[in-house]
């Protein structure tokens, strides 16, 4: 019987992060899985990262909520929460934005969530700034590319002022458009935001 060869990862260090996680997803999802979905984090995270000195934790962070995703589509215990997910184009601002003060407000009761159709290299400070300043923290927040994972587990996925739908169009999801503008590059961007 030959073994398997070992996977060929675009850095080493995505070694680790595929052991972590298949300790913490042992019985849901196999080796394999994690690793096609860490990998493929990390890749698509490097098509728009300016700096990759974090792009290793990123792509473990990325694949954690992609995996918790899937446990959701496919029904697993512990995942019944509702879902929304909020898209914009570049997931710097106000998808980051509305995520995070939905999830302040639902209290627990809704997991929201963010993506970008060509996700930014770094949140916006004035994003960052103005929910500070609500005591709501996103500093640890980064832009994240829309897979398909997110959008299967969403209930409502919300675009947010787009002129044209969501590109990942599923049956049994709400879409909802809200036409907000996008605040990059316009005078006074934090006061405007608030």
């Amino acid at each position: 019987m030959n073994a398997s060869p070992p996977p060929v990862f675009p850095d080493q260090r995505l070694a680790a992060g595929v052991s972590r996680l298949a300790s913490r997803y042992r019985g849901q999802f196999s080796a394999e899985t994690i690793q096609r979905v860490v990998i493929d984090s990390y890749d698509r995270l490097a098509q728009h990262a300016h700096v990759r000195s974090h792009l290793v934790v990123l792509a473990e962070r990325l694949a954690t909520q992609r995996l918790d995703a899937l446990a959701h589509v496919e029904g697993q215990p512990g995942v019944e929460l509702p879902r929304e997910l909020f898209v914009c184009t570049h997931n710097a601002g106000r998808s980051q934005m509305a995520a995070a003060l939905l999830t302040h407000r639902a209290a627990g009761q809704v997991v929201a969530s963010s993506a970008g159709t060509h996700p930014a290299s770094d949140v916006e400070p004035a994003a960052v700034q103005v929910l500070a300043e609500a005591d709501l923290n996103l500093c640890d927040a980064f832009p994240k590319p829309l897979t398909e994972e997110v959008v299967q587990a969403a209930d409502v996925v919300i675009t947010m002022g787009w002129e044209n739908t969501c590109p990942v169009v599923l049956p049994g999801r709400r879409y909802l458009d809200w036409p907000i503008s996008d605040p990059e590059g316009a005078a006074g961007a934090v006061s405007a935001t608030r």
